[in-house]
């Protein structure tokens, strides 16, 4: 018995000097110029350690154990890095490095805290690393990994998020069906998500498979967004998303009998009246009406629709203004609906999308349109403002209305149209190549009809090989849509303007 006792006592003593090791939540994620990989780690005695040997896979250095002095020799970036068994210090060349624990043989393995990797390795080599403990990251070379703290708030009867971004990192936000998608020109994200109980308008806040973008999963009661950025502090940069609802219309009062025609759709953000609440954009063509086509098969019509998007998108996200596309698929669209469209919607801006060819293979350049009435323009005008009709009134008495004849509509607007083709051009040329004549007027069935400042934008000719290339590059539908988001911006600062005056406000007061 006293032999088995024994043999029971070196057992215990054994087992409490071995290490107690228990695995973490989660991997740690390394992020380099390459790729992404896992590297396991595991906790020894509340010490968060990884395998020389797995580092070894992931970083190009050499490990070897002297038995003799019980030394670990590493090899890394031309420089040697010793560790020994009974220290919580590394030492390369005359220098000293701090480690939280000593190296611990486990398995036949040997394993050091991943404080080694920003401490050790970082330090004697060339490159950055960088280990994020918290975020379970180690990010590797010059690649841009911002932090992200995502906030959740309900002021009123809206949502906010906001993101505090550090550095601060370029960014757009789309709406994609049920969610907006806040997408960062970064290799991934160390993003702290909030925790929140959904109240109808944001279900839910993750990041997305690219691990570039943030997806914001929208309720049932959201009816439009509006984002913009907002100062930080120090080296923080701010975005702000206001989530607004859904608008709703009141059941009729019970035993009401009496049909009433249904309201026009209302605006979905509430735009201060002053600026411009409604934009129409109209891609050109579609459908069986292809337009231009370039000699590698570029059609007009797919180059419109893309930029057209891309527009939508970041009118929507700047301004929060309602905006709606004459078509969002291949489908053909008669030039009487288009304007027909927006002036059903009392949209405050049209912008026609073409794209242009010539015989002439040299001709190049965008070219920004607004309507030119040409003779019949002085006529026009008149008729259009000074068109009245007397209409009877129930219970007597006649009313004088004012009637718009659509082939007349756009004459009242051809100042105002001139002026944002005006910022247009300005913008555009900032951005692509513009026309020798940038700016022209022209008579343009699709801008005739229209009830409110319009403008038609060629964006360049599918006729022009190089121009073709240009147009039908992946970048390009963006950098037009920016160029066309700034004009609107300038202009409805403009409406804004001039909606402030002393002038309006005396004629505007009751």
């Amino acid at each position: 018995m006293t032999r088995y006792l024994g043999v029971l006592a070196i057992f215990l003593a054994a087992a409490s000097l071995a290490p107690a090791q228990t695995p973490p939540a989660s991997p740690l994620r390394v992020l380099s110029p390459t790729g992404s990989r896992p590297l396991a780690t595991v906790m020894v005695d509340d010490v968060e350690m990884v395998a020389l040997e797995d580092l070894a896979v992931v970083f190009p250095m050499t490990v070897k154990e002297d038995a003799a002095t019980r030394a670990i020799t590493i090899g890394w970036e031309g420089q040697t890095i010793v560790l020994t068994p009974d220290q919580s210090l590394a030492s390369a060349g005359t220098r000293l490095i701090s480690l939280p624990a000593p190296p611990r043989r486990i398995g036949g393995r040997w394993y050091v805290p991943v404080e080694f990797l920003a401490r050790a390795l970082a330090v004697t080599g060339g490159q950055r690393i960088e280990l994020r403990k918290p975020s379970r990251l180690v990010i590797v070379g010059a690649i841009a990994v911002p932090r992200v703290v995502v906030r959740h708030e309900m002021p009123g009867p809206q949502a906010r998020l906001t993101f505090d971004i550090s550095p601060p990192t370029p960014h757009t936000v789309v709406q994609e069906a049920d969610r907006l998608v806040v997408q960062f020109q970064a290799a991934a994200l160390d993003a702290t998500l909030p925790s929140f109980t959904p109240r109808g308008f944001v279900r839910t806040v993750r990041v997305g498979e690219t691990g570039a973008q943030l997806i914001v999963e929208l309720g049932e009661r959201f009816g439009s967004f509006r984002a913009s950025d907002a100062p930080g502090t120090g080296s923080v940069m701010r975005l702000v998303i206001d989530i607004f609802p859904a608008l709703e219309t009141a059941p009729p009062p019970p035993g009401t009998t009496t049909e009433t025609p249904p309201a026009e759709t209302p605006p979905l953000t509430p735009t201060p009246a002053a600026g411009i609440r409604t934009v129409v954009i109209d891609p050109g063509h579609g459908g069986d009406e292809h337009g231009a086509r370039g000699a590698k098969g570029t059609l007009e019509k797919d180059v419109t629709l893309a930029v057209a998007r891309r527009l939508k998108a970041a009118i929507e996200a700047r301004l929060g203004t309602r905006v709606l596309l004459t078509r969002d698929d291949d489908r053909t669209v008669p030039l009487d609906e288009r304007a027909a469209l927006a002036n059903n919607n009392k949209a405050d801006l049209f912008i026609s999308l073409h794209a242009n060819a010539s015989p002439a293979a040299s001709a190049s350049g965008a070219e920004v349109f607004y309507l030119s009435l040409e003779r019949q323009g002085e006529e026009a005008r008149r008729l259009a403002e000074a068109e009245r009709v007397s209409m009877p009134v129930f219970g007597g008495g006649t009313r004088d209305i004012d009637v718009m004849l659509w082939q007349m509509a756009q004459a009242r607007y051809i100042e105002q149209s001139a002026a944002v083709a005006a910022l247009v051009e300005e913008e555009l040329r900032r951005a692509i190549p513009m026309g020798p004549s940038a700016i022209q007027q022209g008579p343009f069935r699709v801008l005739v009809g229209a009830n409110m400042p319009a403008v038609l934008v060629e964006l360049g000719y599918l006729s022009n090989t190089a121009q073709e290339q240009q147009l039908r590059s992946s970048e390009f539908p963006g950098r037009a849509a920016q160029a066309l988001l700034a004009a609107v911006v300038r202009y409805d600062a403009s409406v804004r303007t001039a909606a402030d005056s002393p002038a309006v406000r005396a004629a505007t007061q009751p």
